[in-house]
């Protein structure tokens, strides 16, 4: 018995040829290549933005200290007097923090505290993406 034979027709192999792979990938590179910094820089502008921001919040939280104790927290006493009560302060009324993640910048370094400021009651700084004073564009350092 003889079985009648079936054949099927060939069929075209569908799929992309290495050039055309190499093509894409090129093309990937380029545009990446291009939006890249642009997306970099907005990460570092993004990141002293919510520095400035914390840092009024936390200047919101020592006026409301000042307002309870008649003073800010001296330099000695930082920003955990936001926090815990320091000793001899008669009044306290926190705590004016609850998170002390709020205390640090984006970069995760603590905030510079000094009580008297230079110009003011207190000064509140946050050092840059670079951890060190002065500095330019994500490097500079943000202050109330």
């Amino acid at each position: 018995m003889n079985a009648p034979s079936r054949t099927q027709p060939a069929r075209a192999q569908g799929g992309f040829t290495l050039l055309e792979l190499v093509m894409v990938l090129v093309i990937i590179g380029v545009i990446l290549a291009m939006v890249g910094p642009r997306v970099f820089t907005n990460l570092g502008r993004a990141n002293a933005e919510v520095a400035k921001t914390k840092i009024e919040q936390v200047g919101g939280q020592l006026e409301l200290y000042k307002l309870d104790t008649g003073r800010y927290p001296t330099t000695q006493e930082g920003l955990a007097a936001l926090i815990a009560a320091p000793s001899g302060a008669a009044n306290w009324n926190g705590p004016y923090i609850r998170d002390t993640k709020a205390l640090k910048d984006p970069w995760a370094r603590d905030f510079i505290y000094r009580s008297p400021g230079e110009k003011g009651g207190f000064d509140l700084i946050s050092l840059g993406a670079d951890g060190k004073e002065g500095g330019e564009g994500e490097n500079r350092d943000v202050r109330n």
